[in-house]
């Protein structure tokens, strides 16, 4: 066969079912070329004797006649997620030697399905970031190049993002609290799914900001997405805002048939200096959406403008709440105390050696912002802001529209540190069209449909209705087929 870890998803569980590769010789082709990929420092703990066990369990489990769409598939996991007795830092200095004595709930129904762990995957520290570049492992690197830079993935999930363009695995999971799986997926030519809030657990994957945190599969294509977001979704009674509902059958929805489809086209996000090519890969994607029989309508999302400092106020408020627990006192990093010194300099010392300084930027701003003089005057008016974006999507459903069609990002992947010695207001207006979505809890996915004028990736972004996954899919697998992305990073690391 071809090189075994271009395969994707459906490709490979095919051929396995086939008889043509097994996946131990899939995951065996991975481990190989993760180990060439140094430079790319996507993979961060390498796991090979789990994936060498998994492997050969599901190569049984085919044999057997009983195996699910996922089986044998070999993935890398963000660093976000547990993993039993395996690392699990979400690339954080203050949690250093944690190794979880239980599995999320998402990796436990991946490896419930078969599928391998081929290691875990860098991204920014607590997920905070958008360039991969705040991560205690150093930056994940983007496997596409066109001058001598070294580019950001995107962030926060730049390791998955960077591992599955470079087909160092057939996919990976990922997190997305204000963008973080669709962002990185436009920067690398990949697909990348954030469902709706609730349909996939959220047990066992480190907390950043836990009204928007959601988790999601990053793949190589459009039926990849929807065959790996059907082994991660489900009702978990451990998660209290999980939905108990039914998981449709995904990739079964995929006919690419959308005649009739209304999709909204939101004149807020026609923003002012908005690349051309960006802007033009929006007109793009709108014609071939109107040629495939869907029906084109402008629609108004009034609040847009409000959305980032009102993500900016909630996700940071919720962060210094979730990272309080990280004190020293009962796992990870502690820091070496003086003589005299007490719980508070141990708190004091053990977080200012343990965050990063995007991660106590973060955590500061959101006690600010949750302190007695402060809380009505930002978070609760943010809370109220973020009420009305939800009004706005639900009155436009309401008003008849499908699904929404966006840019992902406002540019193509920067270089790494262009950004970061700058004001840490030009990083976050990276997430101007994607934290909408979180705010308001909707489906939405990235798609790579085009290059810019130096040939790196751009995508396009489709927002669905809530828990209409399948129907999200469907467009996006319309908008892939015409059009007809399959540019790959030409290998150099």
């Amino acid at each position: 066969m071809t090189d075994l870890t271009k395969l994707t998803i459906a490709q490979a569980r095919d051929a396995m079912r086939k008889g043509d590769t097994s996946s131990a010789e899939i995951t065996a082709t991975c481990l190989t070329a993760i180990e060439d990929a140094g430079a790319l420092n996507a993979f961060v703990h390498k796991t090979p004797e789990i994936a060498t066990e998994q492997a050969a369990a599901a190569d049984a489990r085919i044999k057997a006649g009983d195996a699910p769409a996922m089986c044998g598939i070999p993935l890398g996991i963000k660093d976000l997620f547990c993993t039993k007795g395996v690392p699990s830092q979400a690339a954080s200095r203050i949690l250093e030697g944690f190794k979880p004595e239980y599995e999320s709930t998402v990796t436990t129904q991946l490896f419930d399905a078969g599928a391998v762990m081929l290691g875990k995957l860098n991204m920014d520290e607590f997920a905070m970031g958008s360039s991969n570049e705040t991560s205690v492992y150093g930056d994940a690197v983007n496997p596409w190049k066109v001058d001598d830079r070294n580019l950001t993935p995107g962030g926060s999930s730049g390791g998955s993002a960077s591992a599955v363009a470079a087909d160092l695995c057939l996919a990976a999971t990922g997190t997305d609290t204000g963008g973080s799986i669709r962002q990185p997926a436009a920067f690398t030519g990949i697909t990348g799914l954030k469902p709706t809030y609730g349909r996939v657990s959220r047990w066992g994957v480190v907390a950043f900001a836990s009204s928007l945190d959601q988790a999601g599969p990053m793949t190589k294509d459009v039926r990849d997405a929807a065959i790996m977001l059907q082994a991660m979704c489900g009702h978990d009674p451990k998660d209290s805002t999980s939905a108990d509902l039914a998981v449709p059958d995904f990739e079964a929805a995929l006919t690419g048939d959308i005649k009739g489809k209304v999709i909204g086209i939101p004149k807020e996000y026609r923003m002012d200096g908005m690349p051309a090519e960006i802007a033009k890969l929006w007109e793009d994607g709108t014609a071939m959406l109107k040629d495939a029989g869907a029906v084109i309508k402008d629609i108004s999302l009034p609040h847009t403008k409000y959305a980032l400092p009102a993500y900016y106020v909630i996700a940071p408020a919720e962060a210094s709440s979730n990272l309080a627990r990280y004190d020293g006192v009962r796992f990870g990093h502690r820091a070496k105390l003086d003589a005299g010194d007490g719980i508070t300099e141990m708190y004091e010392k053990t977080r200012a050696e343990g965050f990063g300084h995007e991660v106590q930027r973060r955590v500061m701003v959101g006690t600010y912002v949750l302190s007695a003089g402060f809380y009505d005057a930002y978070y609760n008016r943010a809370r109220r802001v973020r009420a009305l974006i939800k009004r706005d999507f639900d009155n436009v459903f309401a008003d008849g529209v499908d699904a929404i069609l966006t840019p992902t990002t406002p540019s193509a992947a920067f270089g790494l540190g262009e950004m970061t010695d700058a004001d840490p207001i030009q990083m976050y207006l990276n997430d101007v069209f994607t934290v909408t979505v979180n705010l308001a809890g909707l489906p939405g996915i990235a798609v790579p449909t085009g290059t810019d004028a130096s040939g790196l990736p751009l995508g396009l972004q489709l927002i669905g209705r809530p828990w209409e996954e399948a129907d999200l899919l469907n467009v996006a697998y319309s908008l892939e087929q015409t059009a007809g992305f399959v540019a790959k990073p030409t290998k150099w690391w």
